[in-house]
């Protein structure tokens, strides 16, 4: 069992940014793949980003490339979600994913999720 634990949102005006942080523990991190995915009021899941267990191959959405970027400490079994320049359609609740294997896609097919954290994003 793996339990993530999302943080690091809250509320910034547009242009802003904000650093998510996910904390893993429970189980050996850094053979995972990790991704992010965010999921807006009345708008169903999507995909934002996702990184293979080194580092060093990512996927982004087209929605957030060139603005977020994806990364990760395997030795402190955390993942970041460094996000600039904010836009008021970035506003979901974010959540933080692990699975065994790394695909340059954007599926939400992982096998564990944390529990989220909001993010807002105002005009």
């Amino acid at each position: 069992q793996v339990q993530l634990v999302e943080s690091g949102g809250g509320l910034v005006q547009t242009g802003g940014s904000l650093r998510l942080s996910c904390s893993a523990s429970g189980r050996t991190f850094s053979g995972y793949a990790v991704g992010w995915s965010r999921q807006a009021p009345g708008k169903e899941r999507e995909f934002v980003a996702t990184l293979d267990w080194s580092g060093s191959s990512a996927y982004y959405a087209d929605s957030v490339r060139g603005r977020f970027t994806i990364s990760r400490d395997n030795a402190k079994n955390m993942v970041y979600l460094e996000m600039n320049n904010l836009k008021p359609e970035d506003t979901a609740v974010y959540y933080c994913g692990i699975r065994t294997y790394y695909s340059g896609r954007s599926d939400l097919r992982y096998d564990y999720w944390g529990q989220g954290t909001q993010v807002t994003v105002s005009s």
